[in-house]
């Protein structure tokens, strides 16, 4: 009989015991790693356990991985946001650079066009700016940015590269007021260029389109012909063109035909115009010219 307060030895809780048990599990686990290491036993325990931990190695990652590939996401969102920024804002920059470009290069083939007609005057010119643009029915006038002090006068011929615009009928100190060929209460003497026929051509009101006077229904002219001008009256110089034919209506009850023109001249698209002095005539003393005139001296 063991004394009272004392264990009797064996497997409790004794440090005998705990020795044993330790010995006991090294041995099984070296046994069990040379088992593995000779004959691969314990690979698909191994892939079993892999299994079964995968989810809860994905459930423990998950929270960083989610909070990793957010950022990034978002990252990239405003770095594209930005970037499209940048682009919309280079382009509207690109596209405004391109409109100045083609309105200088209108412009360099605007004036060019009229220095080519300069080269053909053959006498005094002065390039006019359009100011203002007066097409009402039946009242059709440019205000220019020339006047007294650049030597206009009344009845001054204007034109442009493609044919006769009009005349001087207002001058100020410094504008003027042209009324065009194609005003109602304007007329210039043509010609036609084919056969010298002699005509008149009064303005209709109407941009663009001038009617022909007294012209008999036998008289030679067809669709087409060019109508230059002719000289008479000694406002407008011989040769330049006024307009072309268009439309003839032979009217015999009347004795004369009905004969329709449309203007050589861009009225409705002109900006400058050319101011032509007249040889012949003694023109006011011009101011001296600041930069941005253009005078002409041919000979």
């Amino acid at each position: 009989m063991s004394a009272p307060g004392r264990t009797s030895p064996g497997f409790g809780r004794s440090g005998f015991s705990m020795g044993a048990r330790f010995l006991l599990l090294a041995v099984a686990c070296i046994a069990l790693m040379l088992l593995d290491q000779r004959q691969q036993h314990l690979v698909r325990v191994r892939q079993a356990l892999d299994l079964v931990v995968y989810p809860v190695r994905v459930a423990v990652d998950l929270p960083s991985s989610t909070w990793h590939s957010l950022r990034d996401t978002f990252a990239e969102r405003d770095a594209l946001i930005e970037e499209n920024r940048q682009f919309r804002r280079e382009r509207l920059e690109t596209e405004a650079r391109l409109q100045r470009l083609e309105a200088l290069e209108s412009e360099n083939t605007r004036l060019r066009a009229l220095l080519d007609s300069t080269a053909r005057v053959g006498s005094r010119a002065l390039v006019a700016e359009i100011l203002d643009v007066d097409l009402e029915p039946y009242h059709q006038r440019f205000q220019l940015n020339r006047g007294l002090v650049d030597g206009v006068y009344l009845g001054q011929a204007l034109i442009d590269a493609q044919g006769v615009v009009g005349q001087i009928v207002r001058v100020g100190p410094l504008t003027s007021e042209a009324l065009l060929i194609t005003d109602a209460d304007h007329a210039v003497p043509v010609s036609v260029s084919r056969n010298g026929l002699r005509t008149i051509a009064a303005g209709t009101g109407d941009s663009g389109r001038l009617r022909l006077l007294y012209v008999t229904n036998n008289a030679d002219i067809v669709v087409g012909d060019l109508l230059i001008s002719s000289g008479l009256g000694g406002v407008f110089p011989a040769g330049y063109p006024v307009g072309r034919v268009t439309e003839v209506t032979l009217r015999p009850e009347q004795g004369f035909a009905e004969v329709l023109a449309e203007s050589a001249s861009s009225l409705d698209r002109d900006r400058e115009v050319l101011l032509l002095w007249d040889s012949s005539k003694a023109a006011p003393q011009a101011s001296v010219p600041t930069p941005d005139a253009t005078v002409a001296e041919l000979h």
